[in-house]
């Protein structure tokens, strides 16, 4: 039997993403789906870090309009990654120009 190597970081990088997301979508019926209260679940918790400076609620349901492609009022997982790859984006400029250890 061939022996299955230890998952990489990236491959951790992938589980996290399916599970994170697992663990909000369905709490309000489509286990698929984030709806706006769980969107807005997983934001406060798990990016809370970008949006503590954020005062205007109104600025959470643009997100989700935005996000929100197929404009069913849900997020699918699909949708939900494009908000990760633009706060990656955003991120890796400033941390492009840090020197490499």
């Amino acid at each position: 039997m061939a022996k299955v190597p230890s998952p990489k970081e990236m491959e951790w990088c992938i589980e996290s993403l399916i599970a994170v997301f697992q663990k909000y979508a369905g709490k309000d019926g489509y286990s698929y789906n984030l709806s706006k209260t769980e969107f807005l679940n997983f934001i406060n918790t798990e990016l809370a870090a970008f949006i503590k400076n954020q005062k205007d609620p109104s600025v959470l349901d643009c997100m989700m309009k935005k996000l929100d492609l197929n404009s069913d009022r849900q997020l699918d997982f699909q949708e939900s990654l494009n908000l990760i790859r633009d706060i990656a984006v955003a991120c890796h400029g400033p941390f492009s120009k840090l020197p490499i250890p």
